[in-house]
C-alpha cells in the first residue's frame, strides 16, 4: 500500500514538473519571437528612416515618446540604434505582462499541487494535464487557454456592468472558447454590458430578426422585385460555395440559414445590397454561436438535432453581429467599394515604407495591390487562412472596435511580408499564382501571433504618424 502511494506521489510530481516545464517552454519560446523582432530576424526588410522633409516619422504614439537626438541623428548607424530603442520600448510593457502571466500560472499550478489529500491532488493534476493538452491544440491560441487569462476573463464578465475597454484588451490576445459567444456579443454592442438587461435585448433582437425573416425572406417571388430574386439567386448560388474546405457548411439546413441570414441583411441595407464576399464574413458568427449548442470538432457537427427555436436564436444572433461589424465599414460594399480602394492605396503605401525592396520589385513587375489585397479586405483574410484560425484572428479584429478598418492596413501589410524574401524571387505571373494560393495550409496559431504582433508593432510606431501615407 505504502509502494501504491509513493508511486502515485511520484508520477503526480512528474507531472506537475512537467506541467511548469511546458509553461516554461511556451513563455520562452513567446520570448524569442519577440527577439526576433527586436532583432530583425523576423521583420521582412527595414523601415525606410530618411531625413527628408518628411514629417511622418517625426512623431509617435504619445505612449512611446522618442528622443529628441532623433530628429539630429546624422548617420544611419545612429537612426537604427534609435529605431531598436522605439522596438524596446513597444515591447518592454509586453513582455512584462507575459512574465506576470506566466508567473501567475506557475503559481496557480503550485498552489493547486499543495494539497495533501490524495485524491484531490490526482484531480487537480489531472486538471492541469487537460489544460496543457488544450494549450497544445491548435483550435485555440495558447494565451487564450491559459488559467490565469480565464480567470481574469472570468472577473470581467462576472460584473454587473462589463467594462468593455478591459474587454477588449483581454480579447485581442484570444479569447477561450466557451467564452467567446458572450464576449464577442458585447465587443459588438448587440448584448449590453448591464447583465440585468442581457436577456431582455437579446430576446426583443431575436423577436426583431424572425419579424423581418417572415416579412422579406418567407413570401413567394410574386411579391419580390426582379433585383431582388436575382440577388436571392445570386446567395443561393454562392452559400454552397461557402468556406467549401469545411464539410460542415455542406449541410443543407447550415446553406439554409446562411442564405436566410444574408438575404435580410441585404434587404434591410439597401444602399449596399448583397455584395460577393459578405457571405464569407457571416461565417465566424455562424461557427462561434453554433459552438453554444453543439460539442466536440466542428467535423463533427450536425444543425439536424436542434430545434427550429435554437437554428432560430443562432441566425438572429449571427444576422445582428454581421450588421454592428458592417455598420463600421459600409463603404466597403456600397457602389465600387470606395473603402475598400482606399485601404488598398493605404496598405501600399505602408508596404512601400516598411519594406521598400518589395514595393519595387511588385511594382516593376506591375503588378498592381488591387489584384490581390482587394479580396483581403473584402473576406478579412477568410479565404487565405485556414479556417480553424478564424475566429482567432476575428478575436482581434473585434477588440480593435471601430478602428478595425485602419487596423486591417497592418495586418495585411504583416501578412504580405511574412513572404518578404519570397516576393522578391518571383515575376509577375509567379507573383499572381502565389498570392492566390499563398502556403498557408499548414499555418498554426504561432504564425498568425507572428503576424499580428508585427501589425501591432507597426500601428504602435505609425499610427499617429498619417502622414507616412503621402507620397
Amino acid at each position: 500500500m505504502m509502494n501504491n502511494t509513493n508511486r502515485s506521489r511520484e508520477e503526480n510530481q512528474r507531472k506537475k514538473e512537467s506541467t511548469v516545464t511546458s509553461l516554461d517552454s511556451r513563455f520562452n519560446q513567446t520570448l524569442k519571437n519577440v527577439q526576433g523582432l527586436l532583432k530583425g530576424r523576423s521583420i521582412p526588410g527595414k523601415i525606410l528612416l530618411t531625413r527628408r522633409s518628411d514629417p511622418s516619422l517625426q512623431e509617435l504614439s504619445p505612449e512611446y515618446e522618442r528622443s529628441s537626438s532623433f530628429k539630429d541623428a546624422g548617420s544611419s548607424d545612429r537612426m537604427t540604434k534609435e529605431v531598436e530603442a522605439i522596438l524596446i520600448s513597444i515591447f518592454t510593457h509586453h513582455c512584462v505582462s507575459l512574465l506576470k502571466n506566466f508567473m501567475e500560472e506557475v503559481q496557480s499550478t503550485s498552489n493547486a499541487n499543495k494539497n495533501t489529500n490524495v485524491n484531490k491532488l490526482t484531480t487537480s493534476t489531472s486538471n492541469i494535464e487537460n489544460t496543457s493538452k488544450e494549450v497544445q491544440k491548435s483550435a485555440m491560441g495558447a494565451r487564450a487557454t491559459d488559467s490565469a487569462r480565464v480567470m481574469k476573463f472570468t472577473k470581467v464578465l462576472s460584473g454587473t456592468t462589463v467594462v468593455l475597454e478591459n474587454l477588449r484588451e483581454l480579447a485581442w490576445s484570444g479569447v477561450p472558447d466557451y467564452m467567446r459567444p458572450d464576449v464577442w456579443r458585447l465587443l459588438l454592442g448587440y448584448a449590453p454590458p448591464n447583465s440585468d438587461r442581457k436577456e431582455g435585448v437579446l430576446r426583443r433582437k431575436r423577436l426583431e430578426y424572425l419579424d423581418c425573416v417572415s416579412r422579406y425572406y418567407d413570401i413567394p417571388d410574386t411579391d419580390r422585385s426582379d433585383d431582388e430574386i436575382n440577388m436571392l439567386r445570386q446567395i443561393a448560388v454562392d452559400c454552397p460555395r461557402t468556406v467549401p474546405d469545411v464539410t460542415f457548411f455542406h449541410e443543407p439546413k447550415v446553406q439554409k440559414s446562411l442564405e436566410r441570414i444574408l438575404y435580410t441583411w441585404a434587404i434591410r441595407h439597401p444602399a449596399s445590397g448583397y455584395v460577393q464576399g459578405i457571405n464569407d464574413l457571416a461565417t465566424p458568427f455562424l461557427v462561434v454561436f453554433l459552438s453554444e449548442y453543439l460539442e466536440g470538432g466542428m467535423d463533427n457537427w450536425s444543425v439536424s438535432n436542434l430545434s427550429p427555436e435554437k437554428i432560430s436564436n443562432i441566425e438572429a444572433d449571427c444576422y445582428w453581429c454581421l450588421s454592428k461589424l458592417l455598420d463600421g465599414m459600409q463603404d466597403h460594399y456600397t457602389f465600387a467599394q470606395p473603402g475598400i480602394q482606399r485601404l488598398v492605396f493605404k496598405l501600399k503605401e505602408l508596404v512601400r515604407r516598411i519594406d521598400e525592396p518589395v514595393s519595387r520589385h511588385v511594382e516593376e513587375q506591375g503588378l498592381e495591390f488591387l489584384q490581390f489585397a482587394f479580396r483581403w479586405f473584402n473576406c478579412l483574410l477568410i479565404r487565405e487562412i485556414p479556417f480553424h484560425l478564424v475566429t482567432r484572428l476575428w478575436d482581434t479584429y473585434l477588440a480593435e472596435g471601430d478602428a478595425l478598418p485602419e487596423f486591417l492596413v497592418y495586418i495585411f501589410a504583416s501578412f504580405l511580408l511574412t513572404w518578404s524574401d519570397k516576393l522578391q524571387t518571383l515575376d509577375f505571373q509567379e507573383l499572381v499564382m502565389f498570392l492566390q494560393h499563398l502556403p498557408t495550409q499548414k499555418w498554426t496559431h504561432a504564425e498568425l501571433e507572428m503576424v499580428l504582433s508585427r501589425a501591432f508593432m507597426w500601428h504602435s510606431m505609425f499610427n499617429n504618424s498619417p502622414s507616412h501615407f503621402a507620397s
